[in-house]
């Protein structure tokens, strides 16, 4: 033992201390069980966070399992891999995933963002592929509220200052604002990367006597126990678990990406894994129980950045910047000069062994012996089936009478319903943000309805989304499922590409309440059920429950990231999201009803989120797909915009606003609809405003019957530079332009 350490002596184990590690005694005695004995401290540690919401997905997996994890274009699917792949032809593939921060950024909002950003992007390099882009899904509370307005900051300044030192763009993403995330905001990132198909890494221990290598960042006492804190609601004590918050560095992480994948290249990496939430206990246990081997691990030997450490602490520390590699026996050294050629650690701290056991030994003794197996999901980590109960407060919110919320003074509410921080632009975020690095986008920020990245040395565009309404399934959790993957799918449609496969960020409350399991459940359903119809199939993602703070639940959010493919963008060119010139005719897709139930209009205008989640059709979701691709094929659109937030009335303005020449004026219609309301506001689901060409009216209203894909003539472009909506007249640019572009900056000047 070095002169410097001292023997600490381990706490007994008692029933307080295993509450403290919300640990069950049914789990409890489960592991006495597995054990044969008492854990030591260190091995309750261990299982603590093996065992958590987090690491073990135990009272999500069951759920997760119905939804499909197979078809359409892919390669690697959920939970088999750091992240999921999909074929894009020519050899090349896409992995990617979305993963939440949600409790680390609410008590240290730029610490973590900035994390959940890297912690996103080793899951894409460890399976061997470049980051390309990054993506984020934000929730917040009231912007009225100094906290929010905190919170805000400090995320959106951890998503940039990662981000853009790390030297991937920040493509697209979404942000609302509810009065229910005032106590809990939702983090979630999103990363996309591309790799040769045949060259990719996994996260999988083989070969009895390779060595154990821990590569990157030197080990330190931030983020312990952060899987757990990730496990639990979020209470006036969360202040105090700062040190559960990883601190990130983006410029040993960029050292770290070119050092791995250089490492993979060369043949000498067997497996290797990000050490994410639960750090060492996580990837030692998780790659021996996929190997079906064991490990052997001396903690003396993990380069450490503070004195004293214990065992405990090295196994639960989540670090950031740090991988574990099984190399090749014989050829560690060829491993280890490629990472230090880059500044970085990378020790031998083990081997693979035959026991199907996780050893951990420290100052000598062994602190830990657990067979991997017992740890991990889909092997002894406890699965259960949650009791559901359909929420009372459907039935009230569903049947609501809403006859008597009606328009007062249209365009006053109409720029009104502009200044909700939900419709106006997000340019004060995505400004802060690098969207160009690399020079592989090929769009800005608001120029097509989904972010698009070119594959260099390739004819190929990537289209990627992240979408979804929690308000919508909060109302409906089954219906507001389907509309996460369909306006998801309909962005990336819109944008000129095929969709290929998503993953997702469950997030929502406690699943100990019957009324919030039964949302997820419900929400689940809807996914599948839309994923089905379109062939998207899910390939990995995150469950983030207990997002809940004294007060209430969030709404149930299920974000969804959805990846689209452009096969040539010579011969099928990404589509705007608005006119491009004069002489277009504008269509409107689909009906539009008169509710104005869950919408946007109602909830910022008259304070209330009541009715039913807006109508969705997913065969007719799909019709509308190929409509637009086949149409765009055909060279006959010259822009295409979705109906979303706001509906018609919003997605208009956008249009006029969005226009790449500011001579062009517009001249709308409204839809044909029972309401004034429901003309202006309804939020109903299958609705895009297609720009057509000058004289392919004919050819694009007969591929319309073809495709039952109901048309509505809504407008045309004119040289008057201006906005007329029927109804309500002449909409003055600088006036709507001003509303829209600085409403969420100006809660900054106040």
């Amino acid at each position: 033992m070095p002169p410097t350490e001292t023997r600490i002596k381990e706490p007994e184990i008692t029933t307080e201390l295993i509450r403290s590690h919300g640990l069950t005694d049914e789990e409890y005695a489960r592991i006495l069980k597995v054990l044969g004995r008492v854990p030591s401290f260190t091995e309750l540690g261990i299982f603590s966070v093996m065992w958590s919401e987090h690491c073990s997905y135990k009272n999500s997996i069951l759920e997760i399992k119905k939804l499909p994890r197979s078809g359409g274009r892919l390669l690697v699917g959920a939970g088999e891999e750091n992240a999921g792949l999909v074929d894009i032809g020519d050899g090349l593939a896409v992995a990617f995933k979305i993963e939440s921060h949600n409790h680390p950024s609410a008590v240290e909002p730029v610490q973590g963002a900035a994390t959940g950003v890297g912690g996103i992007h080793r899951d894409i390099f460890t399976m061997g592929a470049r980051p390309l882009a990054s993506l984020n899904s934000l929730r917040f509370g009231s912007l009225e509220n100094k906290r929010t307005q905190f919170l805000l900051e400090g995320v959106v300044k951890g998503i940039s200052m990662y981000g853009n030192s790390f030297g991937v763009p920040t493509v697209a993403g979404e942000v609302y604002f509810d009065p229910c995330y005032q106590g809990n905001p939702l983090v979630n990132a999103m990363s996309v990367g591309v790799v040769e198909t045949g060259k990719t890494a996994s996260a999988t221990a083989k070969g009895i006597g390779n060595p154990v290598l821990i590569v990157g960042s030197a080990t330190g006492r931030d983020g312990i126990h952060g899987a757990t804190f990730a496990s639990e609601e979020i209470s006036e004590a969360s202040e105090a678990k700062r040190p559960s918050v990883q601190v990130g560095d983006p410029f040993t992480e960029k050292l770290l990406l070119e050092a791995t994948l250089e490492a993979i290249e060369s043949g000498f990496v067997v497996g290797i894994q990000d050490m994410g939430a639960a750090g060492i206990s996580c990837s030692t246990s998780e790659m021996s129980a996929k190997g079906e081997v064991g490990m052997k691990i001396d903690l003396d030997l993990v380069p450490a950045r503070e004195t004293g450490m214990t065992a405990y602490e090295l196994m639960l520390s989540e670090s950031q910047e740090r991988m574990l590699i099984v190399a090749e026996k014989g050829q560690e050294k060829q491993v280890q000069a490629i990472f230090e050629k880059w500044d970085l650690h990378a020790v031998v701290i083990g081997e693979v062994t035959d026991t199907g056991r996780v050893e951990i030994y420290r100052h000598g003794e062994k602190k830990a012996d657990i067979p991997s197996f017992e740890l991990v999901l889909g092997g002894g980590a406890p699965v259960y089936e949650r009791e559901r109960i359909k929420p009372a407060y459907l039935d009230q919110v569903q049947t609501a009478d809403l006859s008597a919320y009606k328009i007062k003074d249209l365009k006053k509410e109409i720029l009104q319903l502009l200044s909700s921080p939900n419709i106006a632009s997000k340019k004060w975020i995505y400004d802060q943000y690098d969207s160009m690095v690399r020079t592989n986008s090929i769009t800005g920020a608001g120029k097509t309805d989904s972010a698009l990245i070119r594959i260099k040395g390739t004819r190929k565009a990537l289209a990627m989304k992240t979408d979804c309404n929690g308000r919508y399934v909060y109302l409906n959790p089954r219906k507001g499922g389907q509309i996460a993957v369909a306006e998801a799918a309909r962005n990336v449609v819109c944008s000129g590409a095929e969709p290929l496969a998503i993953t997702n960020c469950l997030n929502f409350g406690n699943p100990y309440k019957p009324e919030i399991y039964w949302q997820f459940a419900e929400a689940l359903g809807g996914m599948g059920d839309a994923c089905r119809i379109f062939d998207t199939p899910v390939t990995g993602g995150n469950v983030s429950f207990y997002n809940e703070s004294p007060d209430s639940s969030v709404f149930p959010t299920p974000t969804i990231g959805m990846l689209g493919l452009i096969q040539d963008v010579e011969k099928t060119p990404p589509i705007p999201s608005a006119p491009t010139k004069e002489d277009v005719t504008i269509y409107l897709t689909g009906k539009t009803g008169d509710s104005i139930g869950g919408s946007e209009y109602l909830s910022w205008i008259h304070g209330k989120t009541l009715g039913d989640a807006p109508e969705v059709n997913l065969h007719g979701e799909l019709r509308l797909h190929q409509l637009i691709l086949n149409g765009n094929k055909a060279g006959l659109i010259d822009s295409c915009h979705d109906l979303s937030d706001g509906g018609f009335c919003v997605a208009a303005i956008e249009f006029f606003l969005f226009r790449q020449n500011n001579k062009t004026g517009i001249s709308f219609n409204l839809p044909e609809s029972g309401t004034l309301e429901g003309a202006l506001f309804n939020e109903d689901q299958g609705r895009v405003l297609i720009g057509v060409k000058a004289g392919y009216e004919p050819q694009f209203e007969e591929l319309a019957k073809q495709h039952t894909i109901p048309l509505q003539k809504i407008g045309k472009t004119t040289l008057s530079g201006t906005l007329y909506l029927d109804k309500v007249g002449m909409l003055d640019e600088q006036e709507i332009a001003g509303i829209f572009e600085n409403t969420i900056e100006g809660y900054y000047n106040r």
